[in-house]
């Protein structure tokens, strides 16, 4: 297997990106438990350096998608409940031929930012799936909600729910379109995105990708300060991007703990989607 001509990334990156996707897919040879091949076979197969293997694996240890033995060889590691990144498990998600992403959050701005580089791959050709499926359930910001809130008495105000619909409106509105000109431009066979809202603040953020992988974080708190309408305001709000995810994935059998849990996230996801969640804008 050579490597991509047009890939404008290091040859290291590419090999990485290659074998975190056979990783992350469970393909023969990459499950829980089993031995990557060596660095001399990898390194054939990819027609690479040896050295170049040496700083992939490096990456994917970083990752903690691998353990190496001493004296043993390179093993892929357990995946489930710990710190992960959502990127390269997105680019992975994208692989597959029927592609669904189910989010439940504040703003998905982070989500926004995240499905750029897999979503490029698709404009490109270098990712090839027929259809992309997308959900995002976001708080009603029609309503009062816990964040965010003024620190002063934890008050409502009305301006700061403003600023939250606008930051949701901007991401979600990037995502539809985005996503959506694929099929306009027949790239891809189908391309949705629904958005439903909700009575709720949200307080964790929860990512469910092809219904078989799923990441749950919770959203730290800050005090800060921002103008609006020249007036400054004090309060308490999320911060999406300094949020810890972890990592949970379907495993051989129903019976495993990552497939109990991928399973609860997508009903409960599923549940509010179909029961309290209602079409308006966020």
């Amino acid at each position: 297997m050579s490597l991509d001509p047009d890939d404008s990334r290091p040859p290291y990156q590419q090999v990485s990106s290659s074998l975190r996707a056979s990783i992350l897919t469970k393909k023969p040879g990459f499950e829980t438990g089993d031995k990557l091949p060596s660095g001399p076979e990898l390194a054939k197969h990819f027609g690479v350096a040896r050295g170049t293997i040496d700083k992939a694996l490096d990456l994917l240890r970083t990752e903690g998608l691998i353990v190496t033995r001493q004296g043993s060889g390179s093993f892929v590691r357990e995946r489930t409940s710990r710190p992960v990144g959502l990127r390269p498990h997105l680019e992975a998600a994208f692989e597959q031929k029927q592609v669904t992403l189910d989010f439940a959050g504040f703003s998905s701005e982070t989500l926004h930012n995240a499905l750029q580089e897999p979503l490029d791959k698709v404009r490109s050709g270098r990712l090839a799936p027929e259809s992309i499926t997308v959900r995002l359930l976001l708080p009603d910001t029609d309503e009062p909600m816990a964040v965010p809130v003024l620190v002063d008495s934890l008050k409502d105000e009305p301006a700061l729910r403003e600023r939250a619909r606008n930051i949701a409106l901007t991401n979600a509105g990037g995502i539809a379109h985005s996503v959506e000109v694929l099929a306009e431009l027949g790239l891809v066979q189908k391309a949705t995105v629904q958005v439903k809202v909700h009575r709720a603040s949200s307080l964790f953020k929860l990512y469910i990708l092809n219904r078989s992988e799923a990441f749950f974080g919770f959203y730290p708190l800050r005090e800060r300060t921002v103008a609006i309408n020249g007036n400054d305001h004090t309060f308490y709000d999320v911060t999406g991007k300094d949020t810890t995810l972890f990592h949970h994935a379907a495993g051989p059998d129903d019976a495993s703990l990552g497939s109990q849990y991928v399973q609860q996230a997508q009903m409960w996801f599923d549940s509010v989607w179909s029961t309290i969640a209602y079409e308006r804008q966020p």
